[in-house]
């Protein structure tokens, strides 16, 4: 007996109770998750076409998960009765021959179930009836432990036979017209499920460009076979050399040049001179010379004339003056311009 434990009766009914509810609560947590994969496993079997291969998956998840809840039950009613007959086991040096298996059982599926309180107890019964019995316990000595909680908490995977099951009740369940595309045979119902080999999987799927040739039932084309060289009778055996592939030539484009203009270094010879171009003077009419206006033979005019020019000279004024009808370049005043006059102009605009 350890020094700081030992088998406490009152340590081990509460350890018990708990675990009761522990088990109550992770069954109903399961249950729930369980509805809501038997609806995703109807959806994928009915799709067109049906994901028949990702359905076997999912069901054989919920077969354990189903296994596990079954198997929770078995182990808190072990818990009740052990609860209940704590008593018993209390007085007792060694464990009755009615509860063997019951408690066996608690041992041994402490280490499996995701129940704490069960680590616990196993310690208390451990103390109460020894290591010996703990280990045959673990070891399923005898077969003591239930079989049905070993079965349904065991590691290998359900047969196919009991996936395609579960597969049709929930088809027929959820009202989905579907058939196994490929027929369990006599040798593989009691095998487990064979793994998934893609033939429920689309081809181009994503991006639908096959989806024609698929739902026609189109096969896929298959790579035509390697053929190897035989080698000729009488050198079975014997070493053949394995001679290089001859190197494909592949022509390599020559690239053509492309003609360069020269540049001249000298700037003259890009230069335009002015020799080069010929300016044509724009046609100039040229009226001819005006005719002189008659002068009238009044006299009286002339000397009214005579005499302003007189009072200009007294003055001391420009005699010639700068008549504002004067259009000429002579120092002659008057509003006539002369024939002179204008080829002076016309000289002066050709420059």
């Amino acid at each position: 007996m350890p020094l700081f434990g030992g088998y406490k009766a009152n340590k081990l009914k509460p350890q018990l109770k708990m675990a009761v509810t522990r088990f109550t609560i992770a069954s109903n947590k399961k249950s729930a998750l369980m509805k809501q994969q038997i609806r995703e496993i109807a959806k994928l079997l009915a799709e067109d076409p049906p994901k028949e291969e990702k359905a076997r998956i999912k069901a054989e998840a919920l077969i354990r998960d189903d296994d596990t809840v079954e198997a929770y039950e078995l182990l808190q009613l072990s818990c009740e009765l052990l609860s209940e007959r704590l008593n018993l086991i209390t007085h007792s040096k060694e464990c009755p021959n009615d509860i063997i298996s019951t408690v066996a059982t608690i041992i041994w599926a402490s280490s499996i179930v995701d129940i704490p309180e069960l680590i616990e107890v196993r310690k208390q019964f451990r103390y109460k009836f020894g290591a010996a019995f703990d280990e045959r316990a673990m070891l399923n000595v005898d077969g003591i432990v239930n079989d049905r909680v070993a079965s349904k908490l065991s590691f290998q995977p359900p047969s196919a036979y009991k996936v395609q099951t579960y597969l049709e009740k929930i088809s027929d369940e959820h009202e989905v017209s579907w058939k196994p595309k490929i027929p369990l045979k006599a040798e593989d119902i009691a095998q487990p499920m064979p793994p998934p080999v893609g033939y429920s999987v689309p081809e181009n799927a994503a991006s639908g460009l096959n989806k024609k040739e698929y739902d026609a039932g189109a096969p896929a084309p298959s790579m035509p076979p390697t053929v190897l060289p035989v080698p000729p009778k009488g050198t079975e055996g014997a070493y053949v050399p394995v001679l290089p592939t001859p190197a494909v030539a592949i022509p390599v484009p020559v690239p053509v040049p492309v003609p360069t203009i020269p540049k001249s270094s000298k700037q003259d010879d890009v230069s335009v001179k002015k020799d080069d171009f010929v300016v044509e003077e724009p046609d100039i009419f040229v009226p001819p010379a005006p005719r002189s206006r008659p002068h009238s033979g009044n006299n009286t005019n002339n000397s009214n004339e005579v005499n302003n020019r007189d009072r200009t000279q007294s003055a001391g004024e420009n005699p010639k003056g700068n008549d504002d009808n004067d259009d000429d370049d002579d120092d002659k005043t008057g509003g006539d311009a002369t024939y002179d006059d204008l080829a002076m102009r016309f000289a002066m605009l050709s420059k």
